[in-house]
């Protein structure tokens, strides 16, 4: 503390109205002072810290400059205050109390000064990062980045302040025992939902099948996954009873693939029997959508003689698919009925010898 703004402590003994004058005057004049000076460093690391943002392309520091210049107001209005104070001969509990309201309040505007500029990062990287999924995980881990800082600062503050922190360390160690085990489904569902916005075994608006249920994803949330089933209702399903099953995601499917049989008369004649493959994709390729592989003469059923045909619809569309599967269906019956070709069906035939 400069000199010529003490005041000797023994002046306040006497508690004179010229002491009281002068330490009220001394304490107006240091404020003054100190919002001048305030006003000055502003101005300067204004002017030095835009200078220096301007030279980049990049808008985050522009930011952080501007967090810090709106920063210095406060804290040098509170050094000033704290300046000022030393004049006052004033009771070590009233200074304790004073201090300590002093430390409290630039501890908030630190940690404010240091949230803005982590989630001011964390905008910036979900802007550059091209997937959903990973910038809805940074948006949600968001609120357990804030309530980490600020956790740090109040241990901070209460050691500054000359807490014993054994016995708190002591009560968050039992108490984090005791919330681990309470909280030990919630923190597993926490870590599914992460697990599954980076794995993405599915996304949202994507169809899916798990087990007995057929449906699209509506929304996955940090505990639940929420799906719309075919049926139209909604189905909310744990994030770890979707991950312990087998899940089959048909939206990132690029081409369907379909088997087909089909088995005619034994009566049919081989001229027709060598024709058929070459009928059928004459159908296929004709048909919109699909894609020829092949047909083979595979087998000599109990009852009929079985064809085998592929065929792939380029599309994950269950809809497009089953239109272009039923357009050939009845094209092959209608080919099969102009070339009286027969379908098989289900026979037996009964030889019975009579003696003579």
């Amino acid at each position: 503390m400069p000199s010529w703004i003490q005041i000797p402590s023994e002046a306040f003994t006497e508690t004179s109205v010229e002491n009281i004058y002068n330490a009220v005057t001394q304490f107006i004049l240091i404020l003054l002072a100190g919002f001048l000076f305030t006003l000055i460093l502003k101005r300067i690391t204004r002017f030095t810290l835009l200078r220096l943002a301007s030279k980049t392309k990049s808008e985050t520091d522009d930011y952080v400059a501007w967090i810090i210049i709106g920063a210095i107001k406060p804290l040098c209005y509170l050094a000033t205050f704290i300046i000022a104070w030393e004049v006052f001969p004033i009771s070590e509990s009233i200074d304790v109390f004073v201090y300590g309201l002093i430390k409290l309040i630039v501890l908030v505007i630190l940690i404010r000064l240091i949230n803005k500029i982590l989630f001011r990062l964390i905008q910036r990287m979900t802007l550059k990062i091209d997937d959903t999924s990973i910038s809805n995980m940074l948006r949600a881990l968001t609120p357990m980045i804030r309530a980490v800082v600020w956790s740090i600062g109040s241990v901070f503050y209460l050691q500054n302040m000359g807490v014993q922190m054994a016995a708190i360390w002591a009560l968050l160690s039992a108490g984090g025992i005791g919330a681990g085990l309470a909280l030990r489904e919630p923190v597993l569902e926490f870590f599914e939902y992460i697990t599954i916005l980076l794995d993405k075994p599915f996304q949202n608006g994507e169809f899916i099948n798990i087990g007995d249920v057929w449906a699209t994803v509506e929304r996955v949330g940090v505990r639940s996954t929420r799906l719309r089933s075919l049926n139209g209702e909604v189905i909310v399903m744990s994030n770890s009873s979707l991950m312990n099953g087998t899940i089959s995601n048909y939206a990132q499917m690029k081409k369907r693939r379909i088997v087909h049989r089909l088995g005619v008369v034994y009566e049919t004649s081989q001229e027709n029997m060598t024709r058929i493959p070459s009928l059928i994709k004459t159908i296929v390729e004709k048909t919109e959508g699909a894609l020829f592989d092949r047909c083979h003469f595979v087998e000599f059923g109990s009852f009929s003689l079985d064809f085998e045909l592929v065929y792939c619809i380029p599309t994950n569309d269950y809809l497009l698919a089953m239109n272009a599967q039923e357009q050939i269906n009845l094209e092959i019956m209608r080919i099969f009925e102009y070339e009286q070709i027969q379908f098989a069906f289900p026979t037996s035939t009964i030889n019975i010898n009579r003696a003579e």
